[in-house]
């Protein structure tokens, strides 16, 4: 990967990541509060889901037309970008435990963050067959 493209795959992933951030705090402020968890959790997931295919489709001309190889690897780098933000932000600001890290990979009480993160791993390849470029 180019150093253009690893600084765009980093800047596209700082406004998945502020999106997330966004997208969290409403569901705990709003839906989990009007509806049960298992639902809030639900929505939530999809919800994000959705806003990081949409991020990807509109940033792909930034990017330009790629081998699916490139669009792959700009995913799974969001993906490990999520992940280390995910575990250091948790352990070290947040000072959970590793047990209740972990608890959100286990599709508990309606959370579907690995499917999530199989999104932002894929979004950029879905997003350019989308726009069938590929």
């Amino acid at each position: 990967m180019t150093l253009d493209i690893m600084v765009k795959t980093f800047a596209v992933w700082l406004g998945i990541l502020m999106l997330a951030i966004a997208n969290g705090a409403i569901r705990e402020s709003v839906l989990i509060p009007a509806m049960d968890k298992l639902l809030g959790f639900v929505l939530s997931g999809l919800l994000l889901s959705g806003l990081v295919i949409a991020v990807a489709y509109t940033a792909l001309p930034w990017f330009g037309r790629v081998a699916v190889s490139k669009y792959l690897m700009i995913g799974i780098s969001w993906l490990c970008l999520t992940l280390v933000f995910e575990f250091t932000f948790g352990r070290f600001i947040q000072g959970k435990s590793w047990p209740h890290l972990f608890e959100a990979y286990m599709f508990k009480e309606g959370n579907i963050w690995p499917i999530v993160l199989l999104v932002v791993a894929l979004a950029p390849y879905m997003a350019a067959k989308i726009r069938n470029w590929i």
